[in-house]
C-alpha cells in the first residue's frame, strides 16, 4: 500500500506540503514508512469534500448506511493479517494483543454499532411536539497513537451511521492501519467525500480542523492538555465538542480469601499494551491487613507478563511506542524512587539498544502526594496504596483529577456498593467483561461526552423539536 498519500474526496492524493513524517518501528528504533505531513490546505480540501458529500449522505436511509457498513466490515475482516502486522510494527503491540484487542475487538465494536443503530431514538413523540435527531454535519475526528484503530472505530463508525461525513486525523506516530480502513471504505462503496483522511501533526492538522468553519463537530481522544487546546480552538466557531481524555484509574481490592484472579485482572489492564491505555488501572488500593499476602501474589504473578519481541506469540509486553514515551516513563520511575516509594517489581529500565522496553514495575509505600500517584504515566507502572476502612479506600479512589475508569474486586454485593461511590464513568465489578453497548467516557478531567453503543451514536446527532399539534 502507498502510505505517501492522503484520502480526500474518494481519491488518494498527494499532500500540499510535499513533506513527510517518518513512522518508526519501536523494536528496531528505525523508520520503516512515511506519511504526508498534512497542511491547512489539505484540511481545506477534506472539509470541502465532506461538506459537499453531506447533503446526499444525510438523506440516505439508515438501512442504506447499515448496508454500506456491512460491506465495510466484511472487507475490514479480510484485512486481519495486515492489521496485526502493522500494529506490531508501528506500535510495538505484541502479536497476541494486536490480534485480540487491536484487531478482533474492533470487529466486535463495528458489529455492535451496526446491530444497535436501528434502536437509536431518532424520532420521539412528546405531548405537544415531535423531536427528531438529525446528523450534526461534518465531523472532525482526532485520534491518538495508543489504539490506532480502536479510537478511530469509536468515532468514525457511529458518525457515519448517523448520517454525518468525516474528516479523520490519525496520530502521526501510528497512522498506517487507518489506511487499511480507508481502503475498506472505498471497496465497500462509501460515496466519495463521506470519509476523508489527512495525516499530519496535531499542532498543524489538528488545530486547523478544530478551527475550520466547515467542520461542525470535533471528536478528540488524547491527553487532557491536548483536549483543552482542541476545545479552545473549536469554541472559536462554536463547534460541538466531544473529548475522551486521560485517567488515573483506581482498583480496589476488598478483603478476600484468594487474590490471584483480581491481580491478573489488574495486571491485564496496566501491563498489556505496555500500560499505554487511558483506562489502565494504575492505582491499586488494598486492605492494610492483607498487604503481605497481596504483595506475595503480585511478585508471584508478575513474571507471567513476559517482555520481549512483539512478534513472538508468547510475549505479553512489548516496547513502548517511541523514544519520547520511553523517556517519560523512565523519568516517572526515577521520580517515584526519589520520592521514597519502594520498588516491589521492576525498576529503572536500561538504556534502549534494541527496542524501547520498560519491564512491568510495581511501587509500594506510595503516598497520594507523589507525582507517580497523581499523574498519568502511560506506561506499565502500578502504584499500590493501603487502607484500613472502606471509607478510606473510596476516598483514595476519588482522590484524583480524573474519573474515567475504576474497578472493585470482592464479594459482589459489597463490591457494587463500593463501586456506586466511586466517581468514574466506568466501573468494573470483579472480572466482568466490557460491554460494547454501554456508554464509555469519564468524569471531571477525563472528558466530555460518551462513546460506545446507542449513547455513542447519539453524540453525533442534534435535536430538532417540531411543534406540530395545531389543527389544520
Amino acid at each position: 500500500m502507498d502510505f505517501e498519500k492522503l484520502y480526500i474526496g474518494g481519491r488518494w492524493v498527494s499532500g500540499s506540503s510535499g513533506q513527510f513524517i517518518d513512522v518508526e518501528d519501536p523494536v528496531s528504533m528505525k523508520p520503516f514508512a512515511r506519511v504526508p505531513r498534512g497542511a491547512p490546505e489539505d484540511v481545506d480540501r477534506a472539509a470541502e469534500a465532506a461538506r459537499a458529500a453531506f447533503p446526499a449522505w444525510a438523506k440516505t436511509s439508515l438501512a442504506e448506511r447499515i448496508a454500506v457498513m456491512e460491506r465495510f466490515l466484511a472487507v475490514f475482516r479480510s484485512q486481519e493479517e495486515e492489521i496485526i502486522e502493522l500494529e506490531i510494527r508501528e506500535l510495538g503491540a505484541p502479536w497476541s494483543f494486536a490480534k485480540s484487542s487491536h484487531c478482533e475487538y474492533q470487529y466486535t465494536r463495528v458489529r455492535s454499532y451496526i446491530d444497535l443503530a436501528p434502536s437509536v431514538p431518532l424520532v420521539e413523540k412528546m405531548p405537544l411536539s415531535t423531536v427528531y435527531r438529525e446528523p450534526v454535519g461534518v465531523v472532525g475526528c482526532i485520534t491518538p497513537w495508543n489504539y490506532p484503530l480502536g479510537q478511530v472505530v469509536q468515532k468514525v463508525i457511529p458518525a457515519l451511521l448517523m448520517g454525518n461525513t468525516v474528516v479523520l486525523k490519525p496520530s502521526q506516530h501510528t497512522p498506517l492501519s487507518c489506511y487499511l480502513m480507508a481502503e475498506a471504505f472505498e471497496e465497500a462503496g462509501l460515496p466519495a467525500g463521506v470519509f476523508n483522511m489527512v495525516t499530519g501533526r496535531g499542532g498543524e492538522v489538528g488545530n486547523a480542523m478544530a478551527s475550520h468553519p466547515d467542520i461542525d463537530m470535533i471528536s478528540f481522544t488524547g491527553s487532557t492538555k491536548g483536549g483543552i487546546e482542541v476545545a479552545r480552538n473549536a469554541l472559536g466557531t462554536v463547534k460541538r465538542i466531544s473529548l475522551e481524555l486521560g485517567g488515573k484509574s483506581p482498583d480496589i481490592f476488598l478483603p478476600m480469601d484468594d487474590y490471584d484472579t483480581a491481580v491478573r485482572c489488574c495486571f491485564n489492564s496496566i501491563f498489556l499494551n505496555s500500560g499505554q491505555t487511558c483506562t489502565a488501572l494504575s492505582r491499586l488500593i488494598i486492605p492494610k491487613a492483607e498487604e503481605k499476602k497481596i504483595e506475595e501474589a503480585l511478585c508471584r504473578i508478575a513474571p507471567e507478563y513476559t517482555v520481549g519481541d512483539p512478534r513472538d506469540h508468547t510475549v505479553k509486553v512489548g516496547p513502548l511506542a517511541s523514544l519520547a514515551q520511553y523517556k517519560k516513563v523512565r523519568a516517572y520511575i526515577e521520580s517515584g524512587i526519589a520520592a521514597g516509594a519502594r520498588v516491589l517489581v521492576g525498576g529503572v529500565p536500561a538504556d534502549p539498544t534494541r527496542g524501547y522496553y520498560v519491564a512491568p514495575t510495581i511501587f509500594t509505600d506510595v503516598t497520594p502526594d507523589m507525582a507517580i500517584a497523581r499523574e498519568e504515566i502511560f506506561g506499565p507502572v502500578l502504584c499500590v496504596f493501603t487502607y484500613d476502612t472502606t471509607d478510606e479506600a473510596v476516598a483514595l479512589a476519588n482522590d484524583t483529577a480524573y474519573g474515567l475508569n475504576a474497578a472493585v474486586y470482592g464479594p459482589k454485593a459489597e463490591a457494587i456498593a463500593v463501586a456506586r461511590r466511586i466517581q468514574a464513568g466506568n466501573v468494573y465489578i470483579n472480572d466482568s467483561p466490557r460491554d460494547t453497548a454501554a456508554p464509555f467516557g469519564g468524569y471531571r478531567q477525563s472528558g466530555i461526552g460518551r462513546e460506545g453503543g446507542v449513547y455513542g451514536m447519539l453524540e453525533f446527532t442534534q435535536q430538532k423539536a417540531l411543534f406540530d399539534t395545531c389543527k389544520d
